[in-house]
């Protein structure tokens, strides 16, 4: 089933999520949603907030990248109660243009370490800790920063948050286009 994606301005999208147990209520059908509703929008992760859900969960899809990032051919994941343990401050800080689907059309750049430690659990709860690099670890800091109430836009520049500010404010106030279900902030 595809859900609203929740659209800046939501409180959701600014809390701290919480860890979750294997009794979660139908787990499985929510990730399976999750898939599709970042199917239906476009994207190539989402994290819970983000449809309503202040819960430790994300899905990321790199296989439609897999074109010009070959590692990622098949790569379709779910992550339950991800952290991130540690950045290496000594990886490359690589700049890079994102967008999200919380924040319809509006594409910045933001500067992110290209390795970290992080550990989480797949979708039968088995536990994994290990080091991410290149465009994952790009991709895990975005969606994982969703489970802290950290938006990119949080990542930019002062100059850049000055620019966009009322870009941000309209939409918050449901002024904004999206070519898939959202829902906006309550007025």
């Amino acid at each position: 089933m595809i859900l609203p994606i929740y659209v800046y301005g939501q409180p959701v999208l600014r809390k701290v999520a919480q860890d979750i147990t294997p009794d979660y209520p139908e787990l499985k059908e929510l990730i399976q949603n999750m898939f599709e509703t970042m199917d239906n929008a476009d994207g190539i992760g989402l994290a819970a907030p983000q449809i309503g859900r202040s819960i430790r969960l994300s899905v990321i899809d790199l296989d439609v990248l897999s074109e010009h990032y070959p590692e990622y051919k098949g790569f379709r994941k779910a992550f339950i109660n991800p952290h991130i343990l540690e950045v290496d401050e000594e990886s490359e800080m690589l700049t890079s243009e994102e967008g999200c689907l919380s924040i319809p059309g509006i594409h910045e750049n933001v500067d992110r370490r290209t390795r970290i430690h992080v550990k989480w659990m797949d979708e039968d709860f088995n536990e994994h800790d290990e080091w991410i690099e290149g465009y994952l670890a790009r991709v895990m800091q975005h969606e994982f920063d969703h489970l802290d109430g950290v938006l990119f836009t949080d990542r930019i520049s002062p100059l850049r948050k000055q620019l966009v500010k009322n870009k941000l404010t309209a939409m918050s106030k449901g002024k904004y286009r999206a070519a898939y279900r959202t829902k906006a902030a309550q007025r």
